[in-house]
């Protein structure tokens, strides 16, 4: 005879199913009240009634990182332009692993990933991703003195090291299944410009990166070389939880709108500037004399930029351009020294000695600070690279640029505008009206170009330098 126990007596009881009910159902309503918080189809109300959205990324050079007291990287940029589309603050989240950031955005840790993130379909059935914003391709990269590796073929029997967790360790490991016999090291917080460092050095003989990290890096790095790709095309995309479909609407909504308006673009320029260009001979001499020239201008050029308003890698990266720090260089235009300043200019500014490092710092620095107070219509960097360019070849071809601009419906103060008709001025057509007449406008434009070039490596220099701190992971 089956005889209740004691548990099943009082589980009879009304009052302690009441009970008991009353506590599923609490337990049921916070679970999805709590979940719906952080991840519910109405995340995007949530973050504008906040006023706050939560980016996850990493601290590199692409994504993230500070640079004088500023926030700045690709991602971080696009980021922080799409938080004033929406209307509210930015707030950043390091990962400290990259395998870290998918974890961290479906436990709550932030709402997007915006961090150089490739599609995969190993992803794809975990978040969501925007539109893309970038296409690339894997690269093979070598040391320059690598005759061996030239094609996909030539990896087998190789060592690749590539960061773990990432599409280039799927890549490898998809080229495994196939037949390919390699082996792959996958490692753990090193960045792949990192590997691309030790493969320059000779370090580790292989590792794969995306185009657009490899074109950049190259830079920073000239030893280490492209030799082939290993995949087709992919893309980088934003990422976002699988429920955060509204949000998602509004992040393409963000991408269509940015890449027709040409703020997208700013932003790439901003980064990636002619990154396809790469001068081999160039870049190593010129990584050559930051080490064997620069240290014996470097105080001079720290004061003169601090006190004009500059960046002193600006300075010394137009400092190259002009004389490739060469004390005693004189061009057959009849400019002298470091900053290459004419007689007329140091007389204007009481150069009584064209080859004294000071004397002639100072002037070309207090000369560029002149140009930039006069384009004061330009803002940003628009009215950096118009007083480098009214440097170069005078003011006067500069305001015929802006005329013609003007003429053509373009933008004057935009030096995006001025790098189509400064070539213009070559022409009959278009220098026979200008003021001061023919003027061989594709000479700024690049001396502006590798200005850029030479900053950019000075600036990674100091990043390397001087690493961004870590930051703390705030949830949601």
């Amino acid at each position: 005879m089956f005889i209740p126990s004691k548990v099943d007596r009082i589980f009879k009881k009304p009052v302690v199913y009441s009970w008991l009910l009353f506590v599923f159902l609490v337990g049921i309503s916070v679970l999805f009240l709590s979940r719906d918080k952080v991840f519910g189809p109405d995340i995007l109300d949530r973050i504008l009634d906040r006023g706050e959205i939560v980016v996850i990324t990493r601290n590199n050079a692409h994504c993230y990182y500070i640079y004088r007291d500023q926030a700045m990287g690709f991602e971080y940029d696009l980021a922080k332009a799409f938080s004033e589309y929406l209307g509210v603050k930015l707030k950043i989240v390091i990962a400290e692993k990259w395998d870290n950031m998918v974890p961290m955005l479906l436990k709550g840790d932030g709402h997007i990933i915006a961090a150089s993130f490739t599609v995969t379909p190993k992803w794809k059935t975990q978040i969501q991703f925007s539109d893309d914003y970038m296409k690339i391709q894997q690269q093979i990269i070598v040391n320059r003195d690598n005759q061996n590796i030239k094609r996909l073929k030539d990896l087998a029997g190789e060592k690749i090291h590539v960061r773990k967790g990432t599409s280039y360790q799927e890549k490898l490991e998809e080229l495994q299944r196939q037949g390919l016999q390699i082996e792959i090291v996958p490692v753990e917080n090193i960045p792949t410009a990192e590997l691309i460092r030790k493969v320059a050095r000779g370090e580790v003989a292989v590792t794969i990166a995306d185009s657009n990290v490899a074109m950049l890096n190259r830079r920073y790095f000239p030893r280490a070389v492209i030799r082939d790709v290993i995949g087709d095309q992919e893309s980088l995309a934003w990422a976002v939880h699988p429920d955060a479909g509204r949000l998602l609407d509004k992040i393409n909504e963000f991408f269509a709108v940015i890449k027709q308006d040409g703020t997208f673009d700013q932003i790439y320029d901003k980064y990636y500037t002619d990154i396809d260009q790469f001068d081999y001979v160039d870049l190593r001499a010129f990584h050559r004399r930051l080490h064997s020239r620069l240290p014996r201008f470097a105080a001079i050029i720290k004061e003169a930029a601090e006190k004009y308003g500059f960046d002193w890698r600006m300075v010394a990266a137009q400092m190259y351009q002009e004389s490739h720090f060469q004390q005693w260089a004189k061009s057959h235009a009849g400019a002298y020294g470091l900053m290459q300043l004419t007689q007329k200019t140091a007389t204007i500014y009481g150069v009584k000695d064209l080859y004294n490092p000071r004397q002639n710092i100072y002037a070309g620095v207090k000369h560029l600070k002149k140009l930039h107070d006069l384009f004061r219509e330009a803002e940003g960097a628009d009215r950096l690279f118009i007083a480098f360019a009214a440097y170069n070849i005078g003011q006067g071809h500069i305001r015929d640029a802006q005329r013609l601009a003007g003429q053509l419906n373009l933008n004057p103060n935009k030096w995006a505008s001025l790098t189509k008709t400064l070539p213009m001025l070559r022409e009959w057509e278009y220098f026979k009206d200008a003021l001061y007449g023919y003027c061989r406008g594709n000479e700024p434009v690049q001396y502006v170009r590798q200005i850029m070039i030479y900053y950019d490596i000075l600036r990674h220099q100091g990043l390397a330098n001087d690493p961004s701190p870590s930051f703390l992971r705030p949830r949601i």
